[in-house]
């Protein structure tokens, strides 16, 4: 059964970076899609940035554009994503994730599995 566990949010000032982490068990995730997804109080979840587990475009979000990267350890089955120059309206509970037909999909609905996310703060 394919598990994904978040790690790394809390409190930053604005300006700050953050590095979450999303440690996945249970699939053969080189064939995998990953997706972030971050959904702040009263709005819809909305995408972030997605890749392949095996490389190749990642896609991120307009907001987050130069911002943020995804990145991966295969060797720790650990998929992150490296949030710099964070902003106020960046403040979400972010989740990680997957898909096992490869697509990197921008729709929540593209994936059937979800962690049960991390919460971050930016502040003033």
């Amino acid at each position: 059964q394919v598990q994904l566990v978040e790690s790394g949010g809390g409190l930053v000032q604005a300006g700050g970076s953050l590095r979450l982490s999303c440690a996945a068990s249970g699939g053969t995730f080189s064939v995998y899609a990953m997706g972030w997804f971050r959904q702040a109080p009263g709005k819809e979840r909305e995408f972030v940035a997605a890749t392949r587990w095996s490389g190749g475009t990642t896609y991120y979000a307009d907001p987050v554009k130069g911002r943020f990267t995804i990145s991966r350890d295969n060797a720790k089955n650990t998929f992150y994503l490296q949030m710099s120059s964070l902003k106020p309206e960046d403040t979400a509970v972010y989740y990680c994730a997957a898909n096992r037909f490869g697509v990197a999909g921008t729709e929540p609905k593209s994936y059937p599995y979800w962690g049960q996310g991390t919460q971050v703060t930016v502040s003033l």
